[in-house]
């Protein structure tokens, strides 16, 4: 962005040497170079502070690991790849024959307890029994009832279905291939329909220039020619770099060493922007920049600074 700056100073300068016929000379060359200096040294120090600009900044999208309840051999995976899905949709089944198993043994238990607590209740009424063997006929029933209760779950489970609206990519999983309920194993990667996020990361300079509702641009390398008009949503107040976790290691100085990046969350408003969005791809890069209601009038340079960094974008060989 500053080189762009630089290229248009020198441009306009020669332009200027040339139209008037200024010649060339130990005085009016060093009084161009020190003029621009100072010019795009101050116009830079404006700018960048009152509107500042981030080159590196990023569509994220959350994903789902998607992690079987019960742990099986797979039977059937319906879903295609890069397919929208609605909630509740089926991803895969796993067998549930054990599980059905299981299920019908507790329920004939259950049965038979149900008996014997209806026959102690009657011995009981008859003096023939003490209330304590009938309070442990009942704790039987209760028990077995809960472990009914979790086999229906755990059956009911032997269908994984789609957490949200969504798309599964990358589907590996097969038929006969052993389903486990372990978190550092998910069988699939369910991407969320509703979850991308766009976020630039700025200096901590610009920190004092970063507020909620602020005016901000949006130029995607993948759309080069489009500068998007946006909002700031919201101003992260951590940094990464800071952050300490539970550890017997005392803090040092040399975590420290990188200042980290403020992650500023960016909303585009743009109308023009819902044409293209369908065809962006998640983690798509952009810049951003942010225009605070300090030094307007040179947030002016800054916009044509984004519409010409936007037309770069054209230029493969420069990224």
């Amino acid at each position: 962005m500053d080189l762009l700056l630089i290229l248009t100073y020198a441009a306009i300068c020669s332009a200027i040497f040339k139209i008037f016929k200024i010649p060339l000379t130990k005085w009016t060359v060093p009084t161009a170079v020190l003029g621009g200096i100072f010019l795009i040294g101050a116009l830079l120090l404006l700018m960048n502070y009152n509107h500042p600009f981030s080159e590196n900044s990023r569509k994220y999208f959350i994903t789902t690991p998607v992690i079987p309840v019960v742990k099986g051999i797979v039977t059937e995976v319906p879903v295609q790849a890069n397919t929208p899905l609605s909630k509740g949709d089926v991803l895969f089944k796993i067998d549930p024959e054990p599980f059905e198993y299981q299920l019908a043994s507790i329920e004939a238990r259950l049965q038979k307890a149900q008996d014997d607590l209806a026959r102690a209740e009657v011995l009981v009424e008859q003096g023939a029994a003490r209330e304590r063997s009938l309070d442990i006929q009942r704790a039987d029933v209760d028990d077995l009832m809960a472990q009914r209760n979790l086999a229906n779950y755990n059956l009911e489970h032997t269908i994984v279905r789609a957490p949200g609206n969504g798309y599964v990519t990358q589907i590996t999983l097969n038929p006969g291939m052993l389903a486990v309920n372990l978190p550092f194993a998910p069988t699939m990667t369910f991407v969320n329909d509703d979850s991308q996020l766009l976020i630039g990361w700025y200096r901590q300079n610009s920190a004092l220039r970063l507020k909620a509702g602020y005016e901000a641009e949006v130029a995607f390398d993948s759309i080069p020619g489009k500068v998007f008009s946006a909002r700031v949503a919201h101003v992260q107040p951590l940094v990464a770099e800071g952050q300490v976790n539970p550890t017997s290691n005392l803090i040092s100085s040399t975590q420290s060493r990188v200042p980290g990046r403020i992650a500023v969350l960016i909303e585009v408003t743009d109308p023009r922007f819902a044409e293209y969005d369908a065809a962006l791809v998640g983690g798509s890069f952009a810049q951003t920049a942010v225009y605070s209601p300090y030094m307007t009038h040179v947030g002016i340079m800054r916009k044509i600074l984004m519409r010409m960094a936007s037309w770069m974008n054209y230029l493969f060989p420069f990224h």
